[in-house]
Parts: C-alpha cells; sequence; structure tokens
C-alpha cells in the first residue's frame, strides 16, 4: 500500500460552497496518529454495554456460547476488510469520508450516504447515551439509597431522565474541544476500561470458585440445519455493529502517520478486541449463574449486587468512561462532518455534535433495543444492508475505477471531474437504488414463541421474492453495489483516474 501523500490543506478550497476549515484536506504535519492511536481508538469503542450484550442476544436466539463468540469474530473479520479499504483514502489524502463520497456520489450526490450514514450516528448515539444513563442511574440507586422511588415521567423515574440529560451533555462537551481531545482521552480511556472489565471477571469469578452452567449449555440449534438460519442474519446483524464504521472510518485515519498506522492499528484494535470482549462477558455471565442462579448479560445489574461503595463507584466510572469512548468515537464525529458537509457555509464541525445530539434523543433510543429480535434482525441488519450498498460503491470507486488516485482539488470544486450532472453521479445512485432494494427489499419479521410477529415487517418479507436475501443483506448490498457501479462506469475509467480527466466523467 501507498503512504502518506503530501498534499496541503491549501489542495482544496480555502472558500466556497463546498469547503470549510472541517473539510478540507489535513495537512502532513497534521497528520500524528500511530498504531497505537487506532488500536486504543478501537480498543475504546468496543469496549462498551452494547457490545457486551452481543453475545447476550445471540444466546437469547438460541445459540451457545461457543456459537455466539464463533460469529461476533467471523463478523469482525469480515466488516475489517471494507474498514481498511475505505480507511486508505484518509493517510494518502488528509480527506474525511463526505469528501471521499463525493468522487462516487458527486459533491452533491455525497449529501445522500453522507445524511444515511449521520442518520443511522444519530440513532446510535441516542441508543448508547440511553443505555449510559441507564447504567449511572442503576449504579447510584445502589450508591444512594431511595434513587428510584421518585415521581415518574412517561413511565419513568425521572432521576433517570437526569442521568441521561447529564450523560448526554457531558459527552457533547468533550467533543466540543476537538478531535485532538478525543485522540487523548481514547489513549487512556482504552487501558482504564480493559482493567475495569478484568476486575469484573476476577471477582465473579473468585466469588463462584470458578464458572458456572452456562459454558455446559447446549445450543438449541446445535450446528446442523437449524443453525444457519439463525446465523446468516446474526452474522449481518453482528457486521451491521461496526458497518458505519467501514464507512466514516477515513474521518480518523485522515490524521494517520501513514497506512501502516491505521492498518496495523485496525487489525490489531478491531477484531481481536471484540472478540476477547465477547468472550469476556461470555465467562462472566456465566460465573453470574454458578453465583445468582441466573445468568445476568448485563454488567451494570451485576455490578449492582454488591453492596462495597468503593466498588460500586469504579464501576460508575468505568461505565462512564466506556460509554462516552465509543459513543463519540463512532456517533458523533461521522455526523459532524456528515451535516458539515451538507453545509459547509453554515456548519461546522461543532455544530454538527450538538444536532446529532439533539436528533439523537428526537428518535426515541429506548424503543430500539426492546428486544433481541428488534435489535439485532431489524436494526443492525436493516442498517447494514444500507451501508454495505454505500461501502461497495466507495470501494468500487476508489479501488476498481480510479486505482486509488484521486484530485484532491476538484473534491471542492464546482464543475470539475467530480461535478458529474448537476453535482449527481447517476451510476452511484442507481447503483445504491439497486443494492439497497435487493439488501432490504424483502425483510421481513419473524415469529416469537407466542406466534406475534416479533418485529415491524411483514413475516413473508416487504418483497416476498427478495425474503430469501434477507438474511444476506449486508453482503447483498455491499456485492450488488460494487458490482453494478464498475459495470455502469466501465466506459468511464480510463478517463476519471488520473490528473487531466474530463469533467463529468
Amino acid at each position: 500500500m501507498t503512504d502518506t501523500t503530501a498534499i496541503p490543506a491549501t489542495a482544496g478550497p480555502q472558500e466556497g460552497r463546498f469547503a470549510n476549515e472541517d473539510l478540507r484536506p489535513v495537512p502532513p504535519e497534521g497528520r500524528t496518529w500511530t498504531t497505537y492511536n487506532f488500536a486504543a481508538l478501537w480498543v475504546g469503542m468496543a469496549h462498551n454495554i452494547p457490545s457486551w450484550t452481543l453475545a447476550s442476544g445471540l444466546v437469547a436466539l438460541g445459540m451457545d456460547w461457543k456459537q455466539a463468540v464463533f460469529t461476533i469474530a467471523l463478523a469482525n473479520l469480515i466488516v475489517l476488510v471494507p474498514m481498511l479499504l475505505t480507511g486508505h483514502a484518509g493517510p494518502k489524502y488528509g480527506i474525511p469520508f463526505p469528501i471521499l463520497a463525493r468522487a462516487s456520489f458527486g459533491l452533491r450526490g455525497a449529501n445522500l450516504p453522507a445524511m444515511i450514514r449521520a442518520a443511522v450516528a444519530c440513532c446510535w448515539f441516542g441508543i448508547q447515551t440511553w443505555i449510559g444513563g441507564q447504567g449511572i442511574f442503576v449504579l447510584l440507586g445502589k450508591i444512594f439509597g431511595g434513587w428510584a422511588d421518585v415521581a415518574s415521567i412517561g413511565g419513568r423515574p425521572w432521576t433517570l431522565w437526569l442521568c441521561f440529560v447529564l450523560f448526554w451533555a457531558l459527552e457533547l462537551a468533550i467533543i466540543h474541544r476537538g478531535m485532538e481531545t478525543l485522540r487523548r482521552f481514547e489513549n487512556w480511556a482504552a487501558p482504564f476500561v480493559i482493567v475495569g472489565a478484568l476486575v469484573l471477571l476476577v471477582w465473579i469469578a473468585h466469588k463462584a470458585g470458578g464458572f458456572g452452567p452456562l459454558l455446559d449449555q447446549p445450543s438449541k440449534h446445535g450446528w446442523g440445519p437449524g443453525f444457519w438460519p439463525v446465523f446468516f442474519p446474526s452474522l449481518m446483524g453482528m457486521i451491521g455493529f461496526w458497518a458505519t464504521l467501514s464507512l466514516n472510518i477515513p474521518d480518523f485515519t485522515r490524521f494517520g502517520k501513514g497506512q501502516r498506522a491505521q492498518v496495523w492499528g485496525q487489525t490489531l484494535g478491531l477484531p481481536t478486541t471484540m472478540t476477547a470482549f465477547a468472550l469476556l462477558s461470555v465467562l462472566v455471565t456465566s460465573g453470574s449463574q454458578a453465583v445468582y442462579g441466573v445468568p445476568i448479560w448485563s454488567p451494570v445489574d451485576l455490578v449492582a449486587k454488591t453492596d462495597n461503595v468503593f466498588g460500586l463507584l469504579f464501576a460508575l466510572l468505568t461505565v462512564l468512561v466506556a460509554t462516552i469512548s465509543v459513543n463519540i468515537a463512532a456517533n458523533v464525529v461521522s455526523p459532524a462532518y456528515d451535516l458539515a458537509n451538507l453545509a459547509p457555509k453554515h456548519i461546522n464541525f461543532r455544530r454538527g455534535a450538538l444536532i446529532t445530539g439533539v436528533v439523537g434523543v428526537l428518535i426515541f433510543p429506548w424503543k430500539l433495543t426492546s428486544t433481541p429480535e428488534l435489535y439485532i434482525f431489524t436494526w443492525l441488519g436493516v442498517v447494514g444492508g444500507l451501508l454495505g450498498t454505500v461501502a461497495g460503491i466507495l470501494i468500487a470507486d476508489y479501488w476498481v475505477v480510479r486505482r486509488t488516485v484521486l484530485d484532491v482539488a476538484d473534491l471542492y470544486r464546482p464543475g470539475g471531474r467530480y461535478w458529474y450532472t448537476g453535482g449527481w453521479n447517476w451510476r452511484a445512485v442507481a447503483a445504491f437504488l439497486a443494492g439497497g432494494l435487493l439488501a432490504i427489499g424483502g425483510s421481513y419479521s419473524t415469529l416469537d414463541d407466542k406466534g406475534a410477529k416479533a418485529g415491524p415487517f411483514p413475516t413473508d418479507g416487504l418483497i416476498p421474492f427478495l425474503k430469501p436475501l434477507a438474511d444476506y443483506g449486508w453482503a447483498v448490498g455491499l456485492g450488488s453495489a460494487l458490482l453494478l457501479y464498475v459495470v455502469l462506469s466501465a466506459g468511464t475509467r480510463r478517463q476519471s483516474s488520473g490528473p487531466g480527466s474530463q469533467p463529468g466523467a
């Protein structure tokens, strides 16, 4: 792989409708992130409550612990590939995701994938903030008796809403200080959260005198024909968990010292951390079953079982650090850039972050995680299908059509080679629509144990003949959009691969 390209910030225009300080290329001297920084970023993002409970969602769907950990490990190895491919443009050109998307979608058309990514991030921000607020509420309730015995608002104690709002404000206060503050925060947050998780493991192992019967619990599906109908949609859901970052990873890699830093940092940080964290959650939960007679998958609920004030305070701090580290990095940085791309003259990085925070509250995040079926199949599965489609187009354009060669100045210039027709590339839009239709058109809901529909979609699928593809949404979206875009762009490949290419290619 080529290393950092020495492109100064002035390669992009200093003024204009399609540029502002946050969207222009990071100059070489500003690209300071090392392998450790990227690895720490992933450790900080992976160690959070939703990641911890991913295995519980799969076990609730009938897998045993070995199947759940295997599914999570394979998903993260798969999603690492588009992560590295799209991340390549960051160190080479110093550009964020919405600017990279201009090469394939057009200067105006890039707002389509950017707004989809921003919408997903806003939802994730709300989910993580709600879960973090719940954790703080539970732990404070143990420290201060009667914390939950207060008047209710909307069916929940007002103290829970207070925790949610205060946690929300703390996150926005940190990101308001910019990306360098985020880098420093992730550097120390990553090892702190690892220590917190290991302390939890040692504590429950000591109380249990070993690990409980959960490790011996058989799969409800076995490894035969009954397993695969659950495995493939679950695999796509697990891929969907980080499919968001596979699009906007250039938002971070643009600060990398070179390709080696981002490649090794991500490879060492993502699949290893997610697999280890899934295994850790299974071991701790197994210990909880041995101690309390039932498996307790939520680390917050488990820690709340202790009466040790120091332990509760340490757990409270760990939950705060873990949730902030993932939520800011994964769910605020991207929409802040995406919204800035929508209106560069009016929205900068900080204003985009504030908008993200507001939208994250308005989507009622407490409803998106109500059941494993809704969370894994509906939310993660559908989101993964759409984002896979966009990833396929970005990879096809950058690697196949342009051979990683971009004209940075034209990424900011109306009328240049990335202007296409009125700022839109119809090839990318067509590939997105076709790939998205194939990926999520067959989305369906299953029936629960009582025969009721467990999800918002028809049981035979939105488009019944596409139902067989729904279980493979992310792969179908990525593969079909990639192939279609390459076919549609075949006649323009020669003209669009380097300096001197024709505008509108």
